[in-house]
């Protein structure tokens, strides 16, 4: 069963010339999605609206069966979706305890300590972490949210390939173990390899 939908979504920023043409597409918990496609394609587009950052001028975006605008956008930010992005979004002047307990619903340091940090590395100032370990933390700040769909926005852009594939091993177990939904943009087919549905656009169309 889906927790989330597209339902015929159009977009567009000038009348005529969609961005998004039409898309169908439903999200099922426990697993991962990985959105592939060229830049300019509508992959962070469609992930904008699938978190309620912007609404379709065409179509209806569904969680749990009611659309989103209905249960309202800010609600539905808060309390169903969980952002993670390339440039990790978080606060610099605090530490990875302090960046998770601001959506934490749980603990903050036996989610961080699952994602491998210790005690010490979560009391430590984020700036002084390696960009792995700060994605970590990003990905520990969406699932101490309880939010159960994770999207995610070319997480492992900035990461090299040993550290990008630990994170997408990480996305994985959050689907898997913690079933979440965990929709993914990418270009990588490496971490497309590990999805459990890859989902093509282009020219604003589900290839």
């Amino acid at each position: 069963m889906n927790i989330l939908e597209a339902r015929q979504v159009f977009y567009y920023y000038t009348e005529g010339r969609p961005v998004l043409n039409g898309i169908d597409l439903g999200f099922e918990k426990g697993k991962m999605y990985v959105i592939l496609g060229p830049s300019g394609c509508g992959k962070t587009t469609l992930l904008s609206l699938l978190g309620g950052m912007d609404v379709p001028n065409a179509g209806q975006v569904i969680f749990n069966g009611k659309e989103i605008r209905e249960i309202g956008l800010e609600r539905y930010r808060r309390e169903g979706v969980s952002f993670v992005f390339q440039n990790y979004n978080l606060i610099d002047y605090m530490t990875p305890e302090e960046n998770v307990c601001l959506t934490a619903k749980e603990e903050p340091l036996p989610v961080l300590a699952r994602l491998g940090l210790t005690g010490e590395e979560a009391r430590r100032n984020v700036l002084k972490l390696s960009g792995g370990q700060q994605q970590r933390v990003a990905i520990a700040r969406a699932l101490a949210s309880q939010a159960p769909v994770i999207l995610a926005d070319e997480p492992t852009g900035n990461l090299d390939e040993a550290t990008a594939r630990e994170i997408t091993a990480v996305f994985k177990d959050a689907a898997k173990t913690y079933g979440r939904c965990v929709v993914m943009v990418s270009h990588s087919n490496e971490v497309a390899k590990e999805a459990d549905v890859v989902i093509t656009l282009h020219g604003g169309q589900v290839a």
